[in-house]
């Protein structure tokens, strides 16, 4: 038998390759749950990761896509080179865990696209209640982090401050996030999604701090609907222009989750106390966002800001819930 031969019986078949069904179940439900957390600010989906106990086998996969693979990926299912060879093409997809990858990504995108419709629904009819509830959850979140933030020098105690000062002037009413161009959009995609995989960091307070999540959100809504109307006969153009906003968004995500999230990795490594305590603080410093956004739209009066206290509160105690029920969060392990 020559090496070609032998060569060729380890690459792996398409029926060897694909996992059990139960197994890509499991998988897609946490990618729900995940997706369910990121699209809400204040919960990280990269908590749920760990609470379900695979964070280690998630960062795994990504470190694991690097450019030269995608590339013989490409290759292997291209008529160039050695021709196409789908056994060489899966021996790739196993090696970055690709079944994995695919089963969790389409959970989170059905997760994502649910819970953003009903964000765009209560930002419409009781933003009150809409930005009561995520104040709650973010100044809870804040509230665990602190309680796992242990700082031993000044520069790390600067960083917490730089976090806070900055996520605290973003979440204000700022000229050039109003703007809110296909530029913009890029880069709220590219560190709001590579921030999810962040244990105890939610992507989506990032979007609020850049001014961003209301609008993705309602952004996403309108271009389902759009899509949904396209087939029955109507208009392309709000296909378009909805779809243009969304697919720079998600090219922005998918750079910012090879490029960003390793920088932020490689910043953890180098000092992770400032680096968190950076992190925390814009946590921390978000919490003006849901304020802001309540006074914008509907004004604070006695039965807002009752309403809005009430509403925060549920926000908390769903959290703590959460909390109660989840693994100990340390930020050392991250």
């Amino acid at each position: 038998m020559t090496t070609a031969d032998q060569t060729t019986e380890e690459l792996p078949t398409l029926r060897g390759s694909v996992p059990p069904l139960r197994e890509w179940a499991r998988t897609f439900l946490i990618g729900i749950c995940m997706g369910s957390a990121d699209a809400v600010p204040g919960v990280s989906g990269g908590t749920i990761a760990l609470i379900a106990g695979i964070y280690g086998r998630l960062i795994a996969m990504i470190t694991a896509i690097t450019p030269d693979r995608i590339v013989d990926f490409l290759a292997a299912l291209l008529p160039v080179d050695d021709g196409v060879s789908v056994r060489r093409a899966l021996a790739i997809w196993e090696e970055i865990d690709g079944w994995f990858g695919l089963a969790l990504a389409v959970g989170v995108f059905t997760a994502v696209i649910l819970v953003t419709r009903i964000v765009h629904i209560a930002s419409e009819s009781t933003p009150t209640l809409l930005f009561g509830f995520f104040f709650g959850l973010i100044a809870i979140s804040a509230v665990i982090l602190l309680r796992e933030l242990s700082l031993e020098s000044a520069f790390q105690a600067v960083s917490g401050v730089v976090g806070v000062v900055l996520a605290f002037l973003l979440a204000g009413p700022v000229e050039f996030l109003e703007g809110g161009g296909l530029l913009l959009i890029f880069v709220a995609g590219a560190i709001g999604v590579s921030a999810m995989i962040l244990p105890g960091i939610s992507g989506s307070l990032l979007l609020v701090i850049l001014g961003q999540y209301t609008r993705m959100s309602e952004t996403l809504s309108e271009f389902i609907n759009s899509l949904l109307a396209s087939v029955t006969g109507g208009p392309l153009a709000p296909v378009i222009e909805n779809g243009t906003v969304v697919v720079t968004f998600m090219v922005g995500g998918l750079v910012g989750l090879f490029t960003i999230s390793r920088v932020v990795r490689r910043a953890l490594d180098r000092n992770r106390r400032a680096t968190m305590a950076f992190l925390v603080g814009l946590v921390v410093g978000a919490l003006r966002a849901p304020v802001q956004e309540v006074s914008a739209e509907v004004g604070f009066t006695t039965d807002v800001a009752l309403a809005f206290a009430g509403a925060a509160v549920v926000g908390a105690v769903f959290l703590l819930i959460l909390d109660w029920y989840a693994v100990d969060l340390d930020l050392d392990s991250i």
